[in-house]
């Protein structure tokens, strides 16, 4: 039996909550489930030691942060260098999503930047430099209609 089919109506009920406002009370769950508060927290103890919550967190706006411009970058890598480019690239303050995407040996990165000269910066200094980056593909965000990340 996968995960999906072990959740019934409470604990979805629970996720949803929890994913619209990750410091929801136990009370207010407890009053839209009609379980008690303890009822609540092992439900979500159990949700949490059987990985179905990895941890709670917030989306911070990156504007407000002066982080104007969102790159999507398509980085060809060679084949034998995967590993190291993915995990150098991890550690870039810039970067918030590193995927290994099908196709030809390509890893598909999420970056914010100040600006277009920052982003220059970045793909010079910190991309082109990593051994093995091969090609770089970049689009920039220009209007988000949807962002879900709360789901892996």
């Amino acid at each position: 039996m996968n995960e999906s089919q072990e959740l019934d109506w409470v604990d979805k009920k629970i996720l949803d909550m929890l994913t619209q406002d990750s410091r929801v009370s136990y009370a207010e769950i407890s009053r839209q489930t009609y379980l008690s508060r303890a009822a609540i927290r092992r439900r979500v103890n159990s949700l949490m030691k059987r990985g179905v919550i990895e941890n709670f967190s917030i989306v911070v706006n990156s504007a407000a942060l002066g982080l104007n411009l969102a790159a999507f970058l398509e980085i060809e890598v060679q084949p034998n260098k995967m590993e190291s480019v993915a995990q150098s690239l991890s550690e870039k303050d810039r970067v918030n999503i590193v995927y290994q995407m099908t196709g030809p040996t390509t890893l598909h990165v999420h970056a914010y930047c100040y600006d277009a000269s920052d982003l220059a910066r970045f793909l010079q200094e910190e991309v082109y430099s990593i051994p093995g980056v091969v090609a770089v593909t970049t689009q920039l965000l220009l209007r988000r209609y949807k962002s879900k990340l709360n789901i892996r």
